[in-house]
């Protein structure tokens, strides 16, 4: 059955060399640390963890802009998390075989893997025209062509990140993603009246389901609910 996806790849850059110079239980922690935090991230946005891949995890996604916002979140928190290591991906969509149910075939799978190879650590590398689809907090920091081994032509790729919204932008109270009223998907409003932004739709529902003891100023922007 013919289908149209979304593919990312990612991994941990240098955890090869950190597991020699380190050792084996500071890189499981590494890898701990990276696996619950793409776990996290991908529930609430929608994402499927399709397979980990050792160091690494493939992810699929039916709408592109989930994904997207998903990779640029797990950049973030792992940054912002001081692991050692950078987490590098790429992305790319398009129409692929789906085979036994739970395998992909296609175009796209292998256009991902080659840019997630690609990208250095703390870089979504994806296609220009994925990249169209992006989150309106992020944007296009570089775009080219790029020649990939197994492709005949050269790709238009570009790379993605959090976009430089100056002093109106605030943490969103779930991620922690800057955002402004120009750029948020959704708003509500604290126990004080105040505005409160969100990224994404999920992270609104996230914030709005959070236990009902919490203080009076959790989950405003003063006081984020995760990612602090």
């Amino acid at each position: 059955m013919r289908v149209y996806r979304c593919f990312a790849f990612m991994d941990l850059s240098g955890f090869t060399a950190l597991t020699a110079h380190e050792g084996d239980e500071p890189a499981v922690a590494v890898l701990s640390s990276f696996r619950s935090t793409v776990r996290e991230i991908c529930s609430r946005r929608g994402v499927r963890i399709d397979k980990w891949l050792g160091d690494g995890a493939m992810l699929v996604s039916v709408q592109p802009t989930p994904l997207l916002a998903a990779l640029l979140e797990i950049e973030l928190a792992l940054e912002r998390a001081h692991l050692p290591l950078r987490v590098r991906c790429g992305a790319a969509d398009g129409e692929v075989i789906l085979h036994e149910g739970d395998d992909y075939i296609g175009h796209a799978v292998n256009m991902a893997a080659r840019l997630c190879d690609l990208a250095p650590g703390g870089e979504v590398l994806v296609t220009q025209e994925l990249a169209r689809e992006r989150p309106g907090w992020s944007s296009i920091r570089e775009a080219r062509e790029q020649e990939i081994k197994g492709f005949d032509e050269p790709l238009s790729v570009a790379v993605i990140g959090l976009a430089n919204l100056g002093p109106s932008a605030a943490p969103c109270p779930v991620c922690g993603i800057p955002v402004d009223p120009s750029v948020a998907a959704a708003s509500s409003r604290d126990s004080s009246g105040a505005s409160v932004w969100f990224c994404a739709e999920s992270c609104q529902e996230t914030w709005q389901r959070r236990p009902s003891s919490s203080t009076v100023h959790q989950g405003s922007l003063r006081v984020p609910l995760m990612g602090s």
